[in-house]
């Protein structure tokens, strides 16, 4: 029997979309903080500027990305699996799924939108196939996914995919970009901003030592801070110039026409 992965000790937290005032300035802070937020939104809001027609969101969770499109003139449907539930995500407005036969018909829909979804598909050559499937002719999908990622929603993380293994997954699509998602300083700043909050999230501890610990918890959070502003300062000039290197970035986005 396979060793269960211990309790997630930082699990994300779960996106929720700008709709209330105090949803937006939420929001407003957690792209300052959580920089694969930040890269997702500004890349999807480049590709649906203007859109209009039907489109399925896969992985939908609480749809944190519908604002980007104009309920006039666009056809939205979520859809995601049955235990999306168990991490926080209770959407009225989705179809629940067996995460496997997406339930509409052959050439449904303009557009599909997948974000930090595929690392959680044990086999992607299926989802792939019903990805494809559910798309027009001239249809167009928008994937995006992890690269620089910690061990998250256990024990269901199963990839880390190189640009090469991508282009090979989605072959079936007429065409395929797949662009990187700011650099390595990006990456580094990601990495420093969940160490600071892991330790943060320690002082709440479950043992007598737990409690011992916490001024020097305490004492660390507060000596870290200023290096925490010049991690962020330098992973937002990974996004914004490119400053390091693409070779390990926070993630991929993905353009495909069927």
């Amino acid at each position: 029997m396979p060793t269960p992965p211990p309790a997630e000790g930082f699990q994300p937290r779960a996106h929720w979309a700008p709709d209330t005032p105090l949803r937006r300035l939420l929001f407003i802070l957690r792209l300052t903080a959580d920089l694969q937020t930040n890269t997702i939104y500004r890349d999807l809001r480049r590709e649906l500027a203007g859109f209009s027609g039907s489109l399925l969101d896969i992985g939908c969770g609480n749809s944190p990305f519908r604002p980007l499109l104009d309920p006039a003139r666009t056809q939205y449907q979520g859809i995601d699996v049955e235990r999306a539930a168990s991490f926080g995500y209770k959407n009225p407005d989705t179809v629940y799924y067996d995460g496997k036969v997406i339930p509409f018909p052959d050439s449904s829909f303009d557009v599909a939108l997948c974000t930090e979804v595929l690392e959680h598909v044990p086999e992607p050559g299926p989802f792939v196939s019903e990805l494809h499937r559910v798309l027009k002719p001239g249809g167009l999908a928008l994937v995006t996914l992890p690269w620089s990622a910690r061990f998250h929603y256990q024990p269901y993380d199963y990839h880390r995919y190189t640009p090469t293994m991508l282009q090979q997954i989605f072959a079936p699509f007429r065409e395929c970009t797949v662009r990187p998602r700011g650099t390595d300083f990006s990456s580094i700043a990601s990495k420093t901003v969940v160490a600071y909050v892991r330790n943060l999230l320690r002082l709440k501890p479950a043992t007598a030592v737990g409690w011992l610990l916490i001024p020097f918890r305490l004492i660390a959070a507060a000596l870290g801070l200023p290096f925490l502003f010049v991690a962020l300062a330098l992973g937002h000039a990974g996004i914004l110039f490119e400053l390091g290197s693409t070779d390990d970035p926070l993630g991929y986005t993905i353009v495909l026409k069927k």
